[in-house]
Parts: structure tokens; sequence; C-alpha cells
């Protein structure tokens, strides 16, 4: 009984959930490495270049697992040399199990395409050690054709940046969802004790009245609710909040959208206790607000002594 492989980049009629085990494999430089990753980011456990022989042990595995490893990915390549041939028999099986939902995706892109992207990367394609990289393409794609003819979904990715890519990845196995929220990481800190490393986003909010000057505030930090009314009635400070948020709450969805996995926001006042505290839980409370997102507040310099 013959099946019909739906349209490159539809989704699939599968559960909600997606398919529980994918295969991901395609002409090298197509993208497999990055498509991966996204499935990893997805919450798929993946083993790449798996021995086909491997294959099917490791989908049982998947199963015994009792939900500690409820989706997995397994990365196939022609590096499996002589093995390679034996992979549409094995999956074949896999697909004939309904408590799998197996699914296979095919990574490809053009010849020219993937010529430059060998040529940019300067690395040797797996079948062309001894001889240039259009052979080996050639060779790769006549190898892995009883494999494309297998496939669930064939993914085209010449005109595909990374990001585009693994969007598109978690479209076809995840049908659209987010794989994981974007982690929102806020961070106080002061300037006196440098700027975070890490930050991705950097605001100085140094220009409203410090409550280290007031003797009765200095020894609380901005977590105090005291110090915090202080640092909020400042000419400013309201408005400040309106725009930092309004830019925020711009970007986050974009970032979201590009399937960025996190973003770093530092908030510096001149010692990191009190006014960037403050501003940091203030903004963090909008933040929580936004679907798709998960927030950390993390308060570098709030221990440093006053």
């Amino acid at each position: 009984m013959s099946r019909r492989r739906p349209e490159a980049g539809t989704p699939a009629e599968a559960d909600h959930d997606g398919p529980r085990f994918v295969v991901v494999t395609g002409l090298s430089g197509a993208g497999k490495s990055h498509a991966m990753r996204a499935l990893e980011d997805a919450g798929y456990f993946c083993v790449d270049n798996l021995p086909v022989a491997l294959i099917a042990t490791f989908a049982d595995l998947t199963l015994a697992s009792k939900g500690r490893m409820p989706r997995a990915a397994v990365g196939v390549d022609v590096r499996e040399g002589a093995a390679l041939p034996e992979f549409p028999s094995i999956y074949r099986r896999l697909k004939r199990r309904k408590e799998l939902g197996t699914q296979l995706l095919f990574l490809e892109a053009e010849e020219r395409v993937l010529l430059r992207r060998y040529s940019e990367t300067r690395r040797p394609h797996p079948l062309a050690r001894n001889r240039s990289a259009a052979e080996g393409l050639r060779e790769e794609r006549r190898a892995l054709e009883p494999i494309r003819r297998l496939a669930d979904r064939i993914l085209e990715t010449s005109r595909l940046s990374v990001h585009d890519l693994r969007r598109r990845v978690v479209e076809i196995v995840g049908f659209g969802r987010s794989p994981t929220p974007l982690a929102v990481n806020l961070v106080s800190f002061g300037f006196r004790h440098g700027l975070p490393s890490d930050a991705d986003l950097v605001f100085d909010v140094r220009f409203l009245p410090n409550p280290h000057f007031v003797e009765a505030l200095r020894p609380l930090t901005g977590l105090a609710p005291r110090a915090a009314r202080y640092v909020m009635r400042a000419p400013g400070a309201q408005r400040f909040l309106r725009l930092t948020w309004a830019l925020l709450s711009f970007l986050l969805p974009q970032y979201i959208a590009e399937g960025k996995a996190y973003v770093t926001i530092g908030i510096g006042c001149t010692g990191g206790r009190h006014r960037s505290v403050a501003i940091a839980e203030a903004l963090a409370r909008r933040a929580r607000t936004l679907k798709g997102v998960e927030v950390r507040v993390r308060h570098r310099d709030i221990a440093e002594s006053a």
C-alpha cells in the first residue's frame, strides 16, 4: 500500500504533541546540526550520528524511559558508510510502531548553496576527502535517495537563515508551538562593580534619587517596601518604567518570533542595592504578564556593603 508524502513544510496529521521519535537526515551542509539543536530546545533528547543498527534500540529506550525521555531525535547521515543501506528497512519497522509516532525529516539545499557553505567553513565533505566537494555531494545525493523517498517532510534550506531554519523545524515537528519559553533574565547591578558580562541590554537608573543618602533607608535594599516606594515616587521613575516597558514589550515578542532562547537585561545604579533592585523588580512584574516568557530576577550586588 503506497503512502502519500505530505508536501514539504506542511503540518502532519499526528497528535498535538508532535511525534515522539524523529529521525533527521539529509545532505551534508543542509543544516542537520541546526535542526537537531532546534529539536533539543523543543524538549527532544537528541543523539547525532548514532549507528543505524542501534536506532531501534534507542527507540525502545525512549518508550521504556517512563516519561523521563518522552521525545527523542536521532541524526543519520552519509557517515554511516556501508551500514547506510540498512536504514530504510529499519525505518519502515519503526514507522509501523504507532506508539512511537515516528517522523523522518530530510534536509536538502541547492548544490551551489552547499558548495558555498563548504567554501565558507573550509570543511571537507565527508565523501570528498581527496577530491572536490561537488563530487562528494553528487555521490551523497545518490546514496541518500532511497532515504529521501521515505521522508515524511522534506525541508529545502537554500534560502533559510539559521533562525528561519530552526523556526521551520519547530513548525514542522512541533506544529507551530514555541519550543521553550524565552528566558528573560533581569539582573540588577552596581556600576562600581562592573557591567554584567552577559547582558544583552543595559539600562542606567542612576538619574533617580539614591536611598543610600537617606539615613533611615540606607541599611535597606530595593526589596524593602519603604525603599522601593522611595524609588518609585521619585520624579521620572514612573515615566522611565513606562518607556522602558514599552520598548521591552515590543522587543521580547520579536525575540520569541526569532527563536531566541534567552535575553539578559541589566538594570544598573551606583552600588546595586536600592534603585536598580526596585526597578528590576518592577519590570519583572510587567514581564510576567507576557505569554511565552519565563522571568528570572537576580540582584547581583545586593549583598555588597552599603
